[in-house]
C-alpha cells in the first residue's frame, strides 16, 4: 500500500514524572505527577503527521510485550499504517522523562530496546513504499547506518527527505547530502556545527554551516519559544512562534513540528506555508501533557492558522 509519508524511527513507552526539580544523586523526591504513554521520536512524528491529515507509514521494530501493544493501539487510533517488525528476543524500548512543573521544560533518558536493533535488512520488505513516498523522515534514535540506508532509498525514489538529527551525532557528509531538510534544535545544531545557538543570528550561522556541510535545500533550526530559523539557498527567515494557550509540557514539541512539516510538504505546500503549519502543530502540542496524546487534529491546526 503506498503512503505519501514514510517515517523510519523508534517507538518507546514514555514514563513521565513531574516535579519542581530533578532529584540530586542519592536523593528521593515525591513527584507531583506521573503518566505512562507512547513515545519515541519516529512514532511521535508519525502520529503528528497522521493526525494532521497525512497518509503515513511508520517503519519500526518492537517487542512482543505490553509496551509494543501500546504502540500498535496508538498507531491504529491515529490512522498510522504500522510497518512493524516484532522482535522475538528484545523488549520494546522505554524512556524516562522529567518535566519541570513551572516551565514545562524536560530532560529525557531513552533505552531504544528492540528499535535499537533495526537493521538495513528490515528496510527491504518496505523498499517499494520507501521509494514511492512523497516525503521520507528519519531521526538518529535507531542505528545511523540504517537511517543512512533509508535516506538513500528515499532519495532514489524522488522523495523529499527530512532528517531530524536527534539525538545529535557525528554524521558523514554523504549522509547529509541525501537530506533536503535537516531540523535540529539549538543543542543539536551546536553539536553538529560547533556553533553555540543562543539567538537568531547564531542560529543563522549554524544553519549556514549545515548547508556548507552538504544539506540540499535548507536547514531549519527549531528555537523553542522563539520559533524557528529557516536558512535556504535564497537566504534566512525567522519563523515566529504561535500561541495556542499556556505551555504545559514541551515534551514532543519538536516531533510535533517535524510531523506537521512532513504532512504539509506531502500536501504540496510551499516551504514557508509548511513551516507555519508545523509551527501551529507544535504550538498546540505544548498546551497538553504527553507526547503522542498531545498531537492536534488537522481541524485544530487549521483553526489556529485562521486566527
Amino acid at each position: 500500500m503506498p503512503h505519501d509519508i514514510v517515517i523510519l524511527g523508534v517507538f518507546v513507552a514514555d514514563a513521565a514524572f513531574r516535579s519542581d526539580r530533578l532529584p540530586a544523586l542519592g536523593e528521593t523526591k515525591i513527584a507531583t505527577g506521573f503518566t505512562l504513554g507512547p513515545g519515541g521520536k519516529g512514532s511521535n512524528q508519525a502520529v503528528a503527521a497522521a493526525k494532521a491529515g497525512g497518509n503515513v507509514g511508520f517503519i519500526t521494530r518492537i517487542g512482543r510485550d505490553t509496551f509494543g501493544q501500546m504502540g500498535q493501539d496508538v498507531w491504529a487510533a491515529a490512522g498510522v499504517h504500522a510497518l512493524v517488525m516484532l522482535d522475538p528476543d528484545l523488549p520494546t524500548g522505554a524512556a524516562g522523562i522529567f518535566v519541570e512543573d513551572n516551565s514545562g521544560l524536560n530532560a529525557i533518558l531513552i533505552s531504544p530496546g528492540a528499535a535499537g536493533a533495526i537493521t538495513q535488512a528490515d528496510l527491504t520488505p518496505h523498499a517499494a513504499i520507501i521509494t514511492g513516498a512523497k516525503v521520507a523522515v528519519t531521526q538518529l534514535e535507531q542505528p545511523i547506518a540504517v537511517a543512512h540506508a533509508f535516506l538513500r532509498m528515499a532519495r532514489a525514489g524522488g522523495a523529499i527527505t527530512i532528517l531530524n538529527p536527534a539525538p545529535a551525532a557525528a554524521l558523514p557528509a554523504e549522509m547529509l547530502a541525501l537530506c533536503d531538510y535537516v531540523t535540529p534544535n539549538e543543542k543539536e545544531a551546536e553539536a553538529l556545527t560547533g556553533i553555540a545557538v543562543t539567538d537568531v543570528a547564531s542560529a543563522t550561522a549554524a544553519a549556514e554551516a549545515l548547508l556548507a556541510m552538504g544539506v540540499g535545500k535548507a536547514a531549519i533550526i527549531t528555537l523553542g519559544a522563539n520559533g524557528a530559523l529557516l536558512r535556504d539557498r535564497a537566504g534566512a527567515r525567522h519563523i515566529p512562534p504561535m500561541q495556542a494557550g499556556p505551555v504545559v509540557d514541551t515534551t514532543g514539541a519538536g516531533d510535533a513540528f517535524n510531523g506537521g512539516f512532513a504532512c504539509a510538504l506531502a500536501q504540496g505546500m510551499e516551504v514557508r506555508a509548511a513551516l507555519d503549519f508545523a509551527t501551529a502543530v507544535a504550538a498546540i502540542s505544548v498546551t497538553r501533557q504527553g507526547t503522542a496524546a498531545s498531537m492536534p487534529t488537522q481541524a485544530e491546526v487549521l483553526a489556529l492558522l485562521q486566527r
